[in-house]
């Protein structure tokens, strides 16, 4: 604590308010200034002095407590940074108004009357910072984003990760390492995905279809159904239901069930559908429909490719064959 606050010369800021309250109070008994007009002069030159190390000091003193944030909150989850920025400025800005009182003599009060006048001036000339201030209001007090969030913008602009919230933007590391920096109310007024909910959560979702050839969908022969009993394990307790024959694309999807209900990772506590979705001139699709423990996207990526390798290569065990447009074009010979 102490070596931070040295680090932000909290204590040097102090230090030197402690010149200027001495002279403040000597000026009046120095024989050197005989004329009121300097005297006047010297002591307000004084004040602005002492408020001007009184500002630096709480700036100081507001870093120091960023510093101690960011040291204690490795995660970050909070837009700190963009709120000390704004308590920099609005200590300035009242600092500022206070200084140019003491030099013209009025109160500060009537000053911030006599700002009416020049608002549309002000926000005109600070129309980001208040847009920006206004946003990271909506954004911090809904909670909509947090450093480390990993958010996707509609228009592409930038899909990555989030590694720093100020008062007038938003930087991300994108997927490909390059930087996008997007002012706040940017994200309030367009619409962006925030994967903070997957992340979270105990798994990350598959979601994809197997489009089977309509042409080698039948009931199965007990000769089909005896060869999945011995040569697939997970299919060795299968028969006739109802003295009814299954069909192999039925066989195929009870196969992929019970193949993720065994994997070992594939979360069994969300939901694992397989359903037949409606024949299209593509095919008959399989939809497959689970979550993955495990959610870093390079891992996550390797381990859904593997499942579906092999649920790609199972199709041919029940004399199923996949979908695959034909691209050939018949040769016309010449007459």
């Amino acid at each position: 604590m102490i070596s931070k606050l040295l680090h932000k010369k909290v204590f040097r800021y102090i230090f030197y308010i402690l010149p200027g309250i001495v002279l403040y109070y000597l000026l009046p008994y120095l024989e050197a200034i005989e004329s009121k007009t300097l005297l006047m002069i010297t002591t307000r030159l004084c004040v602005v002095y002492i408020i001007g190390c009184i500002l630096f000091a709480l700036n100081a003193l507001l870093l120091t407590f960023y510093d101690i944030y960011k040291a204690k909150n490795k995660k970050q989850s909070r837009p700190m940074k963009g709120l000390i920025q704004i308590f920099q400025v609005l200590l300035f800005f009242v600092g500022g108004i206070v200084i140019v009182s003491v030099l013209i003599n009025k109160s500060p009060t009537a000053l911030f009357a006599g700002l009416g006048a020049f608002a549309a001036v002000l926000m005109l000339i600070f129309k980001d910072t208040i847009l920006g201030f206004v946003a990271g209001v909506q954004l911090s007090a809904n909670d909509m984003l947090r450093i480390g969030d990993w958010i996707q913008l509609s228009d592409g602009s930038a899909n990555g990760v989030v590694l720093e919230i100020t008062l007038n933007t938003v930087k991300i590391q994108n997927w490909d390492n390059t930087i996008s920096t997007i002012p706040p109310y940017t994200l309030v007024n367009t619409t962006f995905r925030n994967w903070r909910g997957m992340q979270e959560s105990e798994g990350r979702r598959v979601d994809k279809t197997i489009k089977l050839d309509m042409n080698t969908l039948n009931f199965c022969s007990n000769e089909m159904i005896a060869r999945i009993r011995r040569e697939i394990p997970l299919m060795n307790d299968i028969g006739p239901m109802d003295s009814i024959m299954p069909t192999n694309v039925q066989l195929y999807r009870t196969y992929i069930e019970r193949y993720l209900r065994s994997h070992p990772i594939v979360n069994q506590n969300l939901d694992l559908i397989i359903t037949q979705k409606e024949p299209t001139q593509y095919g008959v699709p399989i939809e497959v429909y689970f979550f993955l423990t495990n959610k870093v996207w390079k891992e996550y990526e390797q381990i859904q490719s593997d499942i579906f390798d092999h649920l790609l290569v199972m199709v041919k065990e029940f004399d199923l064959k996949l979908y695959q447009l034909d691209m050939h074009v018949p040769t016309v010979s010449p007459s």
